[in-house]
């Protein structure tokens, strides 16, 4: 007999997997965003499986990433040179296949405010530890 439990834990294994899946893809292509999707399958595999989720906070890639926004709300600067980079070539992409001001209007005011908000948050631990010490806020709201 299938408990309820063991299928909430295989709706969060896929989940963690959909997710994973989508961060991958967002590493290589212009305009889908890896640390979103990331954070999400980290989540998900706390919530599924243990192994899962001890191999993603471990993982090569995506490891130092979550672990530094886990415990330090920590943006990297590689990672904000990557958003912004795949962010530009997204527009540019669109510019050149639609030609169509007004969207590539709208997308970059969307993107830009996804810019200030990641932009708003500590660069390395150095930097969230020198923000708590002066009493600043580390990113919107503590």
């Amino acid at each position: 007999m299938v408990t309820i439990s063991k299928v909430k834990k295989a709706m969060w294994l896929t989940l963690g997997f959909l997710f994973l899946g989508l961060a991958y893809i967002g590493v290589v292509t212009p305009g889908i965003p890896f640390s979103t999707p990331t954070v999400a399958a980290a989540y998900c595999f706390s919530k599924g499986s243990e192994r899962m989720h001890n191999w993603i906070m471990n993982h090569k890639i995506f490891g130092p990433f979550l672990r530094g926004w886990a415990e330090k709300r920590v943006f990297p600067t590689k990672a904000r040179w990557l958003m912004i980079i795949m962010m530009d070539s997204s527009l540019v992409i669109m510019w050149f296949t639609t030609h169509n001001w007004k969207a590539v209007a709208g997308t970059a005011i969307f993107m830009l405010l996804c810019a200030v908000w990641a932009l708003r948050y500590p660069k390395s631990i150095e930097d969230h530890d020198q923000r708590v010490a002066e009493g600043k806020k580390v990113g919107w709201f503590r």
